[in-house]
């Protein structure tokens, strides 16, 4: 069992290893907004947001969306059937600009997830070459579209997605937020995810998803995935699957994003999509949180039990003390890179511990048929496990 566990640990070293290659690979391909020439010219851009009781939000959002330096777009917004007073302040904002265009969503139709219904109406009134699908808790510079066109056009892009500046204030936003930039940042080889069509080297943020509109109808748009949970997951696979050209890109100097406000709120939202994002497949699930406890909490159990005398051979003590230490090097590269409190380093176990619990919440709750999202019970068709994943949303009484 000993030579076993050592084993083990070994292992863990070299997919550390390799995930800090990864990191470092990434501080060149992983580019940032801002980098790129000027565009050669500015085609119509249709900025597309969608909001359901967004009353704290909108107002903020929209405003930054229209104090865009673009020479030719438009914002158009829809009230996706809010419980809140978002339509009354859209209302006011069309008063303070004219070029606003907002609208009333239409009922929600048997089969559709709700936002997804929403952002399917919006394209339907757009006008631009370009579609962006942006959310009502981002915040944009100025520049932020001039910059993400420039991307655009220099990378020759049929799909650009771009990874905000996710913002964490209370101290459970902090314990769990900066993960989403981690996972990016040490999982996704973004050099070699550019290059490849593997569809499993691919993924997109919804905060921000740039298409040409072609493209977007080439992969059947929102039709397409008006049953999937993971929009932008899916989004990203099928531009690769139709030969398309997919790139993501560092806009944390340029969009901002507060998703949630404390601990509760990022436990109920994540639940909602966390198991969807491995397909609603138990034998990959479970397997993948085993193994992330394994290399990110165990090791520091091995230190516990060393420190209080327990009986751990040497050998694995400085494997731990290895593992330890490319972790915490792994989790400064993030931290440093996305301007997050350097102290959260120290404190990764706890925050893959956190994570461990929300992940086995939103499998518990998606086999349940429990998990909801404003308002509305998202009924989850758990499918055996070589199937793919099928969603239906329905209103909750």
């Amino acid at each position: 069992m000993s030579n076993i566990w050592i084993n083990i640990q070994v292992i863990t070293i070299v997919f550390l290893l390799l995930l800090l290659l990864i990191a470092l690979s990434n501080t060149r391909s992983f580019r940032r907004l801002g980098d790129y020439p000027a565009p050669s010219r500015f085609p119509r851009v249709s900025i597309l947001l969608p909001a359901r009781n967004e009353e704290r939000n909108i107002a903020a959002c929209v405003r930054s969306l229209l104090a865009q330096d673009y020479p030719d777009f438009e914002v158009i917004v829809i009230d996706d059937e809010s419980t809140d007073r978002t339509w009354e302040v859209l209302g006011r904002l069309t008063k303070e600009n004219k070029s606003l265009k907002i609208r009333k969503g239409e009922p929600l139709p048997s089969g559709w997830i709700g936002k997804h219904w929403a952002c399917n109406q919006l394209v339907g009134v757009a006008s631009g070459e370009l579609l962006l699908f942006t959310d009502a808790d981002t915040r944009h510079h100025p520049n932020t579209l001039r910059e993400a066109v420039a991307a655009f056009e220099a990378e020759e892009a049929d799909f650009l997605t771009a990874l905000p500046r996710e913002e964490a204030k209370s101290l459970g936003e902090k314990l769990t937020i900066p993960v989403m930039s981690f996972g990016i940042n040490s999982f996704l080889p973004v050099g070699f995810a550019h290059r490849t069509r593997l569809s499993a080297f691919c993924l997109a943020v919804g905060q921000f998803m740039l298409f040409r509109r072609k493209a977007y109808e080439k992969i059947g748009g929102y039709e397409a995935v008006k049953q999937k949970v993971l929009d932008d997951v899916w989004f990203g696979r099928m531009i690769k699957s139709h030969g398309l050209r997919w790139r993501i890109v560092d806009a944390g100097n340029y969009i901002t994003c507060r998703m949630y406000n404390n601990m509760q709120e990022v436990s109920h939202g994540f639940s909602k999509n966390l198991y969807a994002t491995f397909g609603n497949n138990l034998l990959v699930y479970i397997p993948v949180w085993l193994w992330l406890t394994t290399v990110f909490i165990l090791p520091v159990f091995v230190l516990g039990l060393a420190i209080t005398g327990v009986g751990v051979s040497e050998t694995s003590v400085v494997l731990a003390l290895i593992t330890v230490g490319c972790s915490i090097i792994l989790w400064g590269i993030t931290h440093l890179r996305f301007h997050y409190p350097l102290y959260l380093t120290l404190l990764y176990p706890v925050i893959v511990f956190l994570w461990v619990l929300m992940a086995a919440r939103s499998m518990v709750m998606t086999i349940a048929g429990k998990n909801t999202w404003k308002g509305r019970t998202l009924n989850i068709k758990v499918k055996p496990v070589e199937e793919s994943e099928g969603v239906e949303e329905a209103r909750t009484p």
